[in-house]
């Protein structure tokens, strides 16, 4: 997440939740927004923009310089013309990227003069955190996260410790099962696929939290008739390697030829592998890996869930950035059977967050709403 605007998440449901439709409340905690192995990446004097296109042609100009350069990182692609788009410009590209801006008649305003200042301060703000109890005011490493997932497992009879895999680096995506009674139907939430997006796993623990303690009848209704499988972090050796080196990495840390390191595991499963939005340079963000399950999380979390066929009836993954609720196909333009379900549900959702919250979420299948 790049600032505290309820930027939630896309959300992706592969199965019907039957008639019950699930709204979970979102937490906005303020954050910012990677680079390879090496010294500590810095980004000082790097600049975010955000775009506004009222034309096909500058639509294409900036599909087109996604393309064209590592040093443009674009945070948030429009997909339609009006449509917003954000990107962080290093300092050397500035005026070749205003010139490009000016050329073909692109709206732009600067939303982060120096985002390595940003990031100076949210380090400042975690140092001076002071210990204690686990909250939302601030992210967590990943230790943290975990000592908090082992304490609620030994405060709550109805939560037990699971393991859903582990990384290139061998940690655990460490998770918990919550159950207040058997044969409920299963809920599988997972977070922090992509390393950068902090928001992520701290939503998922708020959620997981809310699950355990709020008195909400509405919210007591959805944790004790469904099995929860809560997976905050599924990219573990990513998410410790923006706390120590890199504030922007998004990918895995598997090693690849040419000193290239990670691929994006949101684009690594076998279903569809590399069809739709998928880099084949390792060196971009959205790179898909030399072969689907070619990284060792997705391939063991993914053995782990078909260990719960049968039993799960929902997948939730977060992400930040963007406000889009998306649900399957992402390869394919043709819907799934409970495709209707899925658009209620999605609808619902997104009424709510605008009615409690002012915040506005586009949803739709992920092939018509992002490619």
């Amino acid at each position: 997440a790049l600032f505290c605007s309820d930027e939630l998440v896309r959300t992706r449901w592969f199965s019907r939740m039957g008639s019950s439709v699930l709204i979970v409340a979102l937490l906005c905690v303020g954050s910012v927004v990677g680079s390879s192995d090496g010294e500590e990446a810095r980004y000082d004097n790097y600049r975010i923009y955000e775009l506004t296109t009222s034309t096909e042609d500058q639509l294409r100009t900036l599909g087109e310089l996604s393309l064209s350069s590592d040093s443009l990182m674009f945070l948030e692609m429009g997909r339609k013309v009006g449509d917003k788009s954000s990107v962080v410009v290093s300092p050397h590209k500035l005026a070749d990227f205003a010139e490009t801006l000016a050329n073909a008649g692109i709206s732009a305003r600067v939303l982060n003069m120096n985002l390595q200042s940003t990031i100076d301060e949210e380090r400042q703000r975690m140092m001076g955190r002071s210990g204690g109890e686990f909250g939302w005011t601030e992210y967590h490493t990943l230790e943290e996260i975990h000592e908090w997932l082992d304490k609620v497992a030994t405060q709550y009879e109805q939560v037990e410790l699971i393991e859903g895999g582990h990384s290139y680096e061998n940690r655990s995506i460490k998770g918990v099962k919550v159950s207040y009674k058997s044969g409920n139907p299963g809920v599988f939430v997972e977070g922090g696929i992509h390393a950068r997006e902090w928001i992520s796993p701290a939503t998922v623990t708020y959620i997981l939290n809310e699950l355990l303690t709020s008195q909400d009848p509405a919210v007591r209704n959805i944790a004790e008739n469904y099995d929860w499988y809560v997976f905050p972090n599924a990219n573990p050796d990513g998410y410790v390697y923006t706390h120590k080196r890199d504030r922007l990495w998004r990918k895995t840390r598997t090693p690849y030829s040419g000193g290239c390191f990670g691929a994006d595991p949101n684009r690594n499963w076998d279903f569809h592998w590399a069809e739709q939005g998928t880099s084949s340079r390792c060196s971009t963000d959205t790179y898909g890996g030399p072969s689907a399950f070619s990284e060792v999380e997705t391939k063991t979390l993914s053995s782990y869930i078909a260990s719960l066929k049968g039993k799960i009836q929902a997948y939730i993954g977060f992400h930040s950035y963007s406000q889009l609720l998306l649900y399957p196909y992402g390869h394919t333009g043709e819907h799934t059977p409970n495709h209707n379900d899925l658009t209620e549900i999605a609808k619902a959702t997104v009424t709510s967050l605008a009615k409690r919250y002012g915040t506005k979420y586009t949803y739709g299948n992920v092939y018509d709403a992002i490619y």
